[in-house]
């Protein structure tokens, strides 16, 4: 149950909050003519204003994402509370999300995402391609919580629902350049072009490019550099007699460089390699000294980051391929009916110096396929005048191929582990979510989900030495191959159901209170990089239960608007990834890698979000978020057999506290308005990777601020915004793998970067 100093503090925001509302809500003879706006979200499948949306939700809009010169949902950190939004330290394309202590543990497909990522309502399922760019958006609503009636399997920590905007039907359009340190240079475009009465259509465009911030120590080179081109063509139909469909078609192709691993020198190595040595080419280099060393302390950024590839292409590169059609009958004698049919394929080919030093140490060659299929035909029913009902049908069918080389010249010269994942899988989904009026201020909400899900999974595994890897390190000519080979397999299919009940009370006009309580899963599954047949699994799908109270509330004539909320989550067989070394049959140190269902723990804490107009010109807004993430029970099996008890450890990428706080301030200057904004974000200490939360898996608490100045002018066709990012130029560790026992590698929060950008509008 749910602390009872949490229950009295949210009792008494409730009914402080009630009469603080009546008493500033009456007639006043001074005339206001300002206020917060009202937000529409469509967090439950269906338009409600986001303070009357009985969930703890956060929207941010596209102007504003435009105004901060956002490129991809990583950006939105900070901006939602209590919300971690990154990626693993060894592959940027793999999207880490995590709320309320909940999210991705893996990053290759197979393991899932306890956040789920929707497009314009269509869920993505790779988190290779879930941390989307975001150019030409309407909004994106992120849900806290569970919402597995309404979203299905895998959303026990929450959804990130993405809208795109939609052909307007009247011709418009804009431009968004953006020129910023290392060699960046952006640029946003869109264009509605209205067809006929009943037709029209609208194209956008996104290119993003920049040099790398981080130096290779091998030969001073930049790494990490990005390039991306994205189109969107979007067709709106409207017959006019009830009848609507859009059809969207989007392409992106991003040829980036290949990831960056900072690590620095193995114990006992000279910081120096002289060139014509092993493993340094015919430039030398030298160097750089660990992140994460000594061992048993944590890993700490310095003022110039470094990594080095000596050894693999410098490539990330990724082919996305998808188009949704959306079918909308209004005023059917059923109500109204939505059809979601999506159809998504892509490609991404990486190579990985996987080491990060001037010697070659190990690298990876990552290559994967996959696509997606996705059905939703869902109803909204207006069953009497005091009960509304969405139910619907949901399929899904999605596959991958994954192959991975793993050169690991620090086991034994020559040796590489070359697996491969192939993995079909199919949903199945009943849901009904029905809101029924016991009164006109009391409301019920009572829904539920059956799912059926199955899983095929082949996996093969080929531990040879490479004839190339031996003369590249020893230089000596070519000796024979050999090789250990093993493949194993595995297909399973789960039933399982998520429910949701609550109420919700207008205590006033612009005061809502509401509590409910849930139940979700997330699916089960096979593990797709293995070291042992044994560890193909399957695992078992996680459980969590939940009660949550909340209260949202406009006070102060809409001058004030104050979300607070505290949540209990309960999760029984919860999945985490375990990452080993082990020795093969041939006695070389190989990567093992598993998924457990051998933990229970309690995630609660309480969000506090407030947006405040204190006059026409300023606005101010902040949120709070307290999290207590630990294990109840999670008995861990040590390397030398014996089982340690991790009771009362902190669950990973769960920081205790994150804040933030902003304003936007606007004057007149000239002919127009200038308008000043910044933002000041923290992070709490975290850890990643070790589910022993040892020393090299802590990640350092973040204080970070934002700015940007914009002038605007009357007639609103242009503006200029000048932007900057982290002012203080601090330094921070990101993410961290860490190997037990091997090395640990690291990655890094950008330093300061600041830019412009210049919107034309027509």
């Amino acid at each position: 149950m749910l602390d009872i100093k949490n229950i009295l503090l949210i009792t008494s925001a409730i009914f402080l909050i009630a009469p603080v509302n009546t008493l500033f809500s009456q007639e006043s003879p001074i005339e206001n003519t300002y206020g917060l706006e009202e937000i529409v979200v469509t967090a439950q499948k269906r338009e409600d204003s986001i303070q009357t949306v009985p969930i703890a939700i956060t929207a941010v809009s596209g102007d504003i994402l435009d105004q901060r010169a956002v490129v991809n949902l990583e950006s939105l950190q900070g901006l939602v509370p209590g919300a971690q939004i990154g990626q693993f330290a060894n592959t940027p394309h793999g999207a880490v999300f995590n709320i309320r202590g909940m999210g991705a543990i893996e990053p290759d497909p197979y393991a899932g995402s306890a956040v789920l990522v929707t497009i314009d309502g269509v869920p993505q399922y790779f988190n290779m391609t879930s941390l989307v760019d975001l150019f030409d958006v309407e909004r994106v609503e992120v849900l806290r919580g569970p919402q597995g009636t309404l979203f299905g399997a895998n959303s026990t920590g929450g959804v990130v629902n993405i809208i795109t905007k939609a052909p307007s039907g009247e011709y418009n359009g804009k431009v968004q350049v953006t020129a910023g340190d290392w060699n960046r240079l952006d640029v946003k475009a869109a264009a509605d072009l209205p067809i006929n009465e009943k037709l029209s259509l609208r194209l956008s465009g996104f290119h993003h490019g920049r040099d790398g911030w981080i130096i290779n120590a091998y030969d001073g080179s930049d790494m990490g550099s990005v390039n991306v081109n994205s189109i969107r063509a979007t067709l709106r139909y409207d017959a006019g007699s009830g009848f609507e469909a859009t059809w969207r078609n989007e392409i992106l192709r991003s040829k980036n460089g290949g990831p960056y691993i900072g690590m620095g020198a193995y114990p006992g190595e000279a910081e120096y390699t002289a060139p014509g040595t092993i493993g340094a080419g015919q430039h030398g280099g030298v160097q750089y000294a660990s992140y994460c060393m000594p061992e048993g302390t944590p890993c700490k950024a310095r003022d110039t980051y470094y990594s080095a590839n000596s050894s693999e292409k410098d490539m990330s590169d990724m082919n996305v391929d998808s188009s949704t059609l959306e079918m909308v009958w209004n005023d059917t004698s059923f109500g109204t009916i939505t059809s979601i049919t999506s159809y998504k394929k892509f490609d991404l080919h990486e190579y990985t110096d996987q080491d990060g030093t001037v010697v070659y140490h190990s690298g990876t060659d990552r290559r994967t396929d996959g696509d997606q299929m996705t059905q939703e035909i869902r109803i909204n029913s207006e069953v009497s005048d005091n009960i509304d009902v969405v139910y619907g049908l949901y399929l899904s069918e999605d596959s991958y191929y994954h192959t991975q080389n793993f050169n690991a010249q620090f086991a034994s010269p020559g040796f590489s582990q070359l697996s491969s994942q192939d993995q079909e899988r199919s949903s199945q989904a009943l849901f009904a979510h029905s809101f029924i009026d016991l009164s006109d201020k009391l409301r019920l909400q009572v829904g539920g989900r059956y799912s059926k899900e199955e899983a095929d999974m082949k996996v093969e595994v080929v531990n040879f030495i490479s004839l190339d890897g031996i003369s590249r390190y020893f230089g000596d000519d070519r000796l024979a191959d050999f090789g250990i080979d093993f493949g194993a397999s595995g297909k399973d299919e789960w039933t399982d159901w998520s429910a949701k009940a609550g109420l919700d009370y207008q205590i006033s006009e612009n005061t809502l209170a509401y509590g409910h309580i849930s139940r979700g899963f997330k699916s089960g599954g096979f593990v797709g990089r293995i070291t042992v047949p044994e560890d193909i699994g399957p695992y078992d799908p996680e459980i969590v239960e939940t009660i949550e109270i909340g209260v949202k509330s406009d006070l102060l004539d809409n001058k004030l608007r104050l979300n607070i909320n505290i949540f209990k989550n309960d999760y029984q067989d919860l999945q985490l990834a375990l990452i080993y070394f082990t020795k093969n049959a041939a006695g070389f140190d190989v990567n093992g890698n598993s998924i457990l269902n051998a933990a229970d723990a309690t995630t609660q804490g309480i969000e506090v979000e407030f947006f405040a107009a204190p006059s026409a010109a300023l606005r101010v807004n902040g949120s709070v978020t307290y999290l207590d993430a630990e294990y109840d029970d999670f008995p861990y099996l040590n390397t030398d057999g014996s089982t340690t008890n991790l009771r009362g450890y902190r669950l990973q990428n769960s920081p205790e506290i994150t804040a933030s706080f902003g304003f936007d301030y606007t004057w007149r200057m000239g002919d127009g308005d200038m308008s000043l904004s910044a933002l000041y974000k923290y992070n709490d200490e975290k850890f990643n990777t070790s589910l022993l939360n040892t020393p090299r898996s802590t990640i350092q608490e973040t204080d970070l601020v934002d700015a940007n100045l914009m002038w605007s002018p009357d007639s609103d066709d242009w503006s200029v915004n000048f932007w900057v990012k982290n002012i203080a130029d601090e330094r921070y560790i990101s993410s961290v793998f860490e190997a037990p026992g091997v090395l640990a590698i690291v990655n890094f929060l950008p330093p300061r970067e600041f830019g412009v950008s210049f919107d034309f509008n027509w």
